[in-house]
């Protein structure tokens, strides 16, 4: 059969059932595939950034959190540009910002090049890339086609699963700097094949730029992100050591995301003015008024501060306590990847009658089964490689049950311009979720084992008062027995002072990494009570038109 034929877009057939564009799907594939193997090369390159840059933990949550931080900003500015001015035009401009991000990682000479050049270059190509891929698909399928379409895009997560094992055998082989310059050649790669997108037909309208929106999405979300971000490194109330600058003697992580908040609330207040008087805003009252739409951007969220806990608390765990290589941890995300894209693209093509309720029900709950095994699978030294191996499974399935509807329930709910547009915000929530997790989760983690330690060592009878003072003036690191008697060499104490250290701070280390996994899944779960608002399983024929 002819492959061409399937490169039609959607409404190219006169005639019967519309035939699948297999060729624009497998280059939107390819985007997100790289995005999200951009986030995998950074967990595999945990221990190398720590030795070849001199990364602490702080740096590597900060590295993490850098991509959403910047992408969820301007993801809606990216989507109402793709209305815009095209969503190919906004496709390829993400592309070029994405491979340029990646050779200034590769080159980075240390962690401050790395997180505010590179990482910020790939996060602000992803709010246009992204975007794009989301609102590219509304306009090139219908239909039954469309839920196909989404359930790929959703897929495409469990896909790339084949590139962190792909990148951790260029990471063991070639170092940190080539893999993330072999990335940067995949997103030049895929701009080229994205000249062959067909024409859609996207509306040529006059529409105006929502420049005040704009600013204010970005202002009221960067200020949110930045705060939640701050609270391991500046400190929750109590300002820590590595606090910037104060407010009122706190630190500045609580105010500075109350003033995101805020902003946000006046953008809301904002944005009906300008819909009202455009025709278009940044951000439509549809997204925000339609229960069902609400409920799409819960699971879009859900599942990537899902992700986001599995890269704060897996794979540095793994890594730098358990002592797994970049291929083993390569290995897990195959395990995970394969559940993920059999589900995401499995349930909307084989059981098209499900209903998106009861899919996304599932999911949830086998999400927060995933970070129960997880948790379980820890131990003291390491972790149960059966337990990981089998957190990672259980953490496809409910990632690519959740994924298979999570995009489509919002487009089916939306007339067709705004269902478009949607992929913008849609995207928003996916950065800001994950965002949430690496910090929230992060900061219970660091937060936990500190001061756990701290409260250990100063009512531990066989450590002096001195030594759990000095003591306590430090911020742990999460790390191997070895890593942290490191960190206390520089302290004068005996060697039952110094045993009795390693013992409280590996029970430390134990007690937050499941603490962190168990309000990872008790925030999956509150998603349930979300799932009642989705009632939408197809638009009705007018609506389509």
């Amino acid at each position: 059969m002819n492959i061409a034929a399937y490169a039609k877009p959607a409404g190219s057939t006169s005639a019967g059932r519309e035939a699948f564009a297999v060729l624009p799907i497998i280059i939107l594939i390819l985007a997100q595939m790289g995005a999200t193997g951009d986030n995998g090369a950074l967990s595999l390159a945990t221990s190398a950034l720590t030795h070849e840059l001199g990364a602490t933990t702080s740096d590597i949550q900060l590295a993490n959190m850098v991509y959403p931080l910047v992408g969820g900003a301007f993801m809606i500015a990216g989507g109402l540009a793709g209305t815009i001015v095209g969503w190919k035009k906004t496709f390829r401009l993400g592309t070029l910002l994405c491979a340029a991000g990646e050779v200034a990682l590769a080159f980075a000479p240390n962690m401050m090049v790395f997180i505010w050049v590179g990482r910020v270059l790939v996060g602000f190509g992803a709010s246009f890339m992204i975007p794009s891929v989301l609102g590219l698909i509304p306009l090139l399928y219908r239909g039954a086609n469309r839920a196909v379409a989404f359930g790929c895009i959703g897929a495409a997560s469990g896909l790339s699963a084949v590139l962190p094992l792909i990148l951790g055998v260029v990471m063991e082989t070639a170092g940190m700097h080539v893999t993330f310059l072999v990335l940067g050649a995949y997103f030049a790669a895929v701009f080229l094949f994205s000249l062959s997108l067909p024409k859609n037909n996207q509306a040529d309208e006059k529409l105006k730029f929502d420049v005040v929106g704009v600013v204010l999405a970005a202002s009221g979300l960067f200020l949110f992100l930045i705060g939640i971000s701050g609270i391991s490194s500046w400190g929750l109330i109590s300002p820590l050591k590595t606090c910037p600058f104060t407010i009122f003697g706190i630190s500045p992580a609580l105010p500075l995301a109350a003033c995101g908040l805020v902003v946000l609330g006046v953008l809301v207040h904002v944005e009906k003015h300008v819909e009202q008087k455009n025709g278009i805003s940044l951000l439509p009252s549809s997204f925000l008024t339609t229960p069902q739409v609400r409920a799409g951007l819960v699971a879009n969220a859900l599942t990537f501060f899902f992700m986001g806990a599995q890269s704060i608390l897996m794979s540095p765990y793994l890594q730098l306590v358990a002592g797994w290589t970049p291929i083993d941890v390569g290995t897990i995300s195959i395990v995970t990847g394969v559940p993920t894209f059999a589900l995401a693209l499995g349930i909307p093509k084989f059981m098209p009658h499900a209903h998106p309720r009861r899919v996304i029900q599932v999911g949830y709950v086998a999400m927060a089964l995933a970070l129960g095994i997880m948790a379980a699978a820890v131990t003291r030294d390491g972790c149960s490689r059966a337990g990981v191996y089998l957190g990672a499974f259980m953490a496809g399935v409910g990632a690519g049950t959740v994924s298979s509807h999570a995009s489509n329930i919002v487009a089916l709910a939306l007339p067709e311009r705004e269902a478009s547009q949607s992929g913008g915000i849609q995207t928003t929530m996916r950065n800001v979720g994950q965002a949430v997790g690496v910090a929230l989760l992060g900061a219970i983690l660091l937060f936990g084992i500190s001061n756990s330690v701290h409260t250990q060592a100063a009512a531990d009878p066989t450590i002096s008062p001195e030594v759990s003072r000095e003591v306590s003036a430090l911020s742990i690191d999460l790390g191997s027995d070895r890593e942290f008697e490191s960190q206390i060499a520089g302290i004068k104490m005996t060697d039952a002072e110094r045993r009795a250290l390693v013992r409280d701070q590996a029970d430390a280390r134990f007690e937050s990494v499941r603490i962190a996994y168990a309000v990872g899944a008790a925030i999956v779960l509150l998603g349930l009570a979300t799932t009642p608002a989705i009632k939408t399983v197809e638009k009705t024929k007018e609506s389509a038109a």
